[in-house]
C-alpha cells in the first residue's frame, strides 16, 4: 500500500477511495485481525469509517452501543477506581 497517501490520526488511517479499491483485501484483513480502523476520505477529511463488526453483537442494544462495546472507547476507565457498587443502585 502506498504510505504517502495515508497518515496517522491517532489510531485511524485515512485512505482514498482509489486506495481502498486497490487494497480492499489487505485493509479488511487489518481491520478484522488487527483491529485497525480506516477512514475513507479526501484531503485528510474522513467521510466514512471501516471498523471491525462487533463479535458479540446484541440486537437488544443500539448500534452505537454495540460499536462502543467492541472498541477501546472506554479503556481509560480500567485505570479508574470503582466508586460505586450494587448498593448505590436505586429501584425505580
Amino acid at each position: 500500500m502506498n504510505q504517502t497517501n495515508t497518515f496517522s490520526l491517532d489510531t485511524i488511517k485515512i485512505i482514498t477511495t482509489t486506495e481502498i479499491k486497490k487494497h480492499i483485501s489487505e485493509i479488511i484483513d487489518k481491520v478484522k485481525y488487527k483491529n485497525r480502523i480506516f477512514g475513507i476520505g479526501k484531503k485528510n477529511k474522513i467521510e466514512a469509517l471501516v471498523i471491525k463488526f462487533p463479535e458479540n453483537f446484541n440486537n437488544k442494544l443500539s448500534k452505537i452501543t454495540n460499536v462502543n462495546s467492541n472498541s477501546s472507547s472506554f479503556n481509560f476507565l480500567e485505570k479508574e477506581p470503582d466508586l460505586y457498587n450494587i448498593n448505590n443502585l436505586r429501584k425505580t
